[in-house]
């Protein structure tokens, strides 16, 4: 892996940390909640090879402190269309997990200038596309739970890179997050970004919603034909033998995400 070269960018408001890897054509990389760029360890070395990858670390996670605002998809999306400006790209490709995934999405549909093409790894297009137990799960996410978390990996890594810890607030804001209704089927049409979606065949979405997010996105209508002229942009990839929780470090998943990237 080439050289780590890192920096922070000041966007409305933030300070938001990013690390490069590599060299190419750019590929901006979002990780998922309670996470930080910690989370692609395994999977850079496979992206790094004719690319040039961003890993960024969201509002409140990893060496990117809080502000006095909510966590909100819109609000992280207008900021990764103002990390673009700030290193001077014309536009990016761009793969998320779970909350980074849509952080992604939102990006690509309000700023669908900014993204060339757009991974996106379990995560749903709406709240019930989650299991209900996984919402139960969710509903529980606040600040009382931090020292019940303390003990996590999760909790070590934050305490050993955060600027200014402040855990329960953290798991109080994803917590109003992660409870609050969304539906974004019918921003779909603002989508520019060839996409794929990715998911592990145990994953924490529901497979009903799986198809129906890859049908709205106008994959699945038809048998492609032998000439694959009934094929759409979108693309669609079933893990196997992978959890939401383990698909980051899937040997396969670089087998997915990679020659999707490097389509023209």
């Amino acid at each position: 892996m080439s050289e780590l070269r890192s920096g922070y960018a000041a966007v409305n408001g933030l300070n938001l940390y990013y690390e490069i890897h590599g060299a190419g054509r750019p590929l901006i990389v979002l990780h998922g909640g309670l996470g930080s760029t910690a989370m692609f360890r395994e999977i850079l070395p496979a992206l790094t090879g004719n690319r040039q990858v961003i890993a960024v670390d969201l509002q409140a996670h990893g060496r990117t402190a809080d502000i006095d605002r909510p966590l909100s998809n819109q609000l992280m999306a207008d900021d990764m269309a103002a990390l673009i400006a700030h290193l001077g790209l014309d536009k990016a490709d761009f793969m998320g997990y779970s909350l980074g995934g849509g952080v992604a999405l939102r990006t690509a549909i309000q700023h669908p200038q900014t993204v060339g093409r757009l991974v996106l790894i379990s995560v749903p297009l709406r709240r019930n596309g989650w299991y209900p137990e996984v919402l139960a799960a969710m509903a529980q996410i606040g600040a009382a739970a931090a020292e019940m978390m303390k003990h996590s990996p999760i909790y070590a890594e934050y305490a050993r890179v955060a600027p200014r810890p402040d855990f329960p607030q953290l798991l109080a804001k994803m917590g109003t997050l992660l409870r609050q209704d969304y539906d974004w089927s019918s921003d779909l049409s603002a989508l520019k970004a060839p996409p794929l979606l990715v998911f592990g065949d145990n994953d924490a979405v529901r497979p009903a919603h799986i198809v129906e997010f890859f049908q709205l996105l106008g994959g699945g209508q038809k048998d492609a034909g032998w000439d694959r002229s009934g094929m759409s942009a979108a693309r669609l990839a079933i893990l196997p033998g992978v959890t939401h929780y383990d698909i980051l470090s899937s040997s396969v998943l670089p087998a997915a995400v990679v020659p999707f990237l490097d389509a023209k």
